[in-house]
Formats: C-alpha cells, structure tokens, sequence
C-alpha cells in the first residue's frame, strides 16, 4: 500500500540498489497482500461451535498485516537516502512528501471505513503510522535499532496501563468499527481509537515501522545482508514464539489468565494461536507475556516483525536468482505489490458487496478468495509491464512530490 516511487528512484539513481532487490521488496509486498487476503475471504477457525485454528489463520494472522507494516518502513527508508538518510532541506522536503502520500492514504482509508464489510480495513492505522514516523526519518542506523528495540519493549507495557483508563470512560473511548469521515466529530474517541483500544494499534505498531527503518537503511547491496535477514528473522521469530507459547502453555500463564477471563468453556489456547483481538487484555501481567497474533505485546511484535525481516531477506535472494538466471521469477507478485493500495481498497469494496448476502450459487470461500487473488496478480502484472502506476498509486506520488517541492516531476 505504498507507492512506487522508491523504487522508481532506486532504479533510475546512479548507485542505488539494484532492480532485483526492488523487486525483492515489491514481491513481499505482493505476498502481504494475498495473505491479508486470505485471512479476510478465508476461515481462519473450523467453525463457530469448533475453534480449532485453520492453517490459514496459523500461517497468516498477525504476519500478513504486520509485513505490510515492516514493508512501509523499508519503502520509506529507501526513498529517503538509504543507507544514508537524508539531511537539511532534503529530508524536510521528503516529509512533507510522506505526510501528504499519508494524507491520501487516510483519505481512502476513511472513505472505505464508510462501507458495511466486515474486515478491519488498516488504512487509517497505516496513514498515521507514516506520520508517526517522520521524526525517524533522519536518523541513522545505530539510533533506528536503539529505538527499535525499546519501542518494542516498552510500549506494550504503556499499553496495557493505558488502555483500560481509555475503555473506562463514558462510553469507552473505542470506536467498535472501522474509522470513517463521521469520526472526525468525535476526534478523542478517534484517536483513542486508531492509537490504542482498535484493531492495529498505532502506539505499538509503530515499531514495525521503525523494524522496517532498520531494514532500508541497512546496505542492502551487500551479498550477506539478506542471508542475515533471512537467518536472524527466522532465528529471531521461532525464539520468540517458543518463548510465549512456553510463558502460556508451561509456566501457567494460560491458566492464570483463564481465570482472568472467568468464562469456563472458552477456547483461550485456540484463540491465542490465531487472534487476540476483541478480548480485554486486562487484570492480568500474564497477558504481556503471550506471543498471540494481533496481542501487540513485546513477543507478538518481535515474533511478527522477524517474521517479516526473514521474507524480505528471502525475497531479495530469490530476486538475485531471478537476476542470475534473467528469468523474471518474481513478477506474479512483485507486480501486485507495486499496486497495493488500489488493488487493498478494490478488494475491500468488492467484498463489501458480499456483506450479510450469501455467495453467488456455485461459489465457495476457495473460490472467492482465488478469484480475488488471480485478479490482483493479473492486473499487477499487465500494470508492471506496461510501466504503468496503479491509479491510487498515482496519487500519493503525485502528493509526495508536490510535498518535495517537485509538482514537475509527476506523471
């Protein structure tokens, strides 16, 4: 959901990265959004009466949007300056571009949040995450990984004090649906909303912006880099998770939190392998030691975004493969990735005319999530090919370059 004017400029500047490695980024970037996809068409537990987790929402809860996430940072870091980020006038001139490119993706965001659908549209989040992040933008590498590192250490904590004051008050500062233009009206409740008690929590999101940060300023034309992405994100993400599942599973903190909750019967050990969200995260410390998708606690975060690290190293390999062997291997998803955002809103809308109706006769979930899917690889594809932006593409380059000072440089 970002556009491509990183790596249109990564491509056409004398030594910046390599086109495979662009493609590497676009390709993950594909891959995130096939698998928000699937967690939106697709069950993601057997059934209501059965909660036992799918292999779809093993796989891709929690990761697919947290990829996006890291991905943004990345993207972010690339267009301004890489390895060296930009100073003085030139990075003013870039975050004014990244706040106008988040103002449009807010725009859309609040637009889609209009529709009755029901999925946790992430635009809004995703817009103020670019905002968020603006102060970041100039630093180097050493200060990104200290950050880094104790914004995902201590914002859950922060969190979890916060959260329960803001559900206290009268009504609960917490919106229960996706933010729309009404709730501009209603700015505390909003902002409440996207920081802390909604679905992709900005206070802790963040951290996969500046995960990602850490990633695009790292000299990625180095033949080691994406073998270390690769292994320390696996490495990284399995310790991690093994260290939540043991938290809950071994040393009782399933237990003490069952207790918590007081509803005897309740699947808590499904629904802390798949989703965390919509349950009150509260009266207990045990619940910041779960690795949970969608938990936003320090194992969640880390897990998630080492996850994303070791695809983006995985996918700047294949693209070098792809650069080897002068087979473009990577085109079915790179070409989706360059067109996020507008293929994101054209899946939401057309799922939205699917809310409370049944499918067309003959149609399964499979099948609609395969149609959905084909149709955003293929569009992406013949767009890539012919050297085409996607429409809402279009527009965040052409705010971003109006915001550098460059209305000229659009097209």
């Amino acid at each position: 959901m970002t556009s491509r004017n990183a790596a249109a400029s990564a491509r056409t500047s004398p030594g910046r990265s390599a086109p495979a490695r662009l493609h590497g980024i676009d390709a993950a970037r594909g891959l995130a959004l096939l698998g928000m996809m699937a967690t939106h068409l697709l069950p993601t537990f057997e059934s209501n009466a059965n909660l036992t987790p799918t292999w779809i929402g093993l796989t891709f809860s929690g990761r697919a949007a947290a990829l996006f996430a890291v991905l943004a940072g990345a993207g972010l870091a690339l267009s301004t300056g890489k390895h060296k980020p930009l100073q003085g006038p030139e990075l003013s001139g870039a975050r004014r571009g990244v706040a106008l490119r988040a103002l449009v993706i807010a725009a859309v965001g609040l637009s889609l949040g209009g529709l009755e659908v029901n999925l946790a549209i992430i635009l809004v989040h995703y817009a103020v995450l670019f905002l968020c992040v603006l102060p970041f933008l100039g630093l180097r590498l050493k200060a990104l990984c200290a950050w880094a590192a104790g914004w995902i250490l201590l914002s859950p904590v922060l969190a979890y004090l916060l959260r329960p004051w803001l559900l206290a008050a009268n009504p609960p500062l917490k919106l229960g649906h996706n933010p729309s233009w009404e709730d501009l009206s209603t700015p505390g409740r909003l902002l409440a909303d996207v920081f802390l008690t909604g679905y992709y929590p900005v206070f802790q999101w963040l951290s996969y912006l500046l995960v990602g940060l850490v990633v695009g300023r790292l000299m990625l034309h180095k033949a080691l880099v994406p073998w270390v992405l690769l292994a320390g994100g696996t490495i990284v993400a399995v310790a991690a998770k093994s260290l939540g599942t043991a938290a809950m599973e071994d040393w009782g903190g399933r237990a003490a939190l069952e207790k918590v909750l007081n509803s005897p019967g309740y699947p808590l050990d499904s629904v802390l392998q798949v989703n965390l969200t919509g349950i009150p995260q509260e009266g207990s410390w045990w619940w910041l030691a779960s690795a949970a998708p969608h938990s936003a606690t320090t194992l969640d975060l880390l897990h998630t975004s080492a996850v994303a690290v070791a695809v983006i190293g995985a996918f700047l390999l294949l693209g070098r493969l792809a650069d080897w062997v002068a087979l473009d291997l990577l085109l079915p998803l790179r070409g989706a990735g360059a067109m996020t955002l507008t293929l994101y809103s054209v899946h939401v809308w057309v799922v939205s005319g699917f809310y409370l109706k049944p499918l067309p006769a003959g149609w399964t979930e499979d099948a609609m999530y395969f149609a959905h899917a084909a149709s955003a690889v293929i569009i992406g594809m013949v767009f890539v090919l012919l050297k085409w932006r996607g429409p809402l593409e279009w527009v965040g380059h052409a705010a971003n370059q109006v915001g550098r000072g460059g209305p000229k440089a659009i097209r």
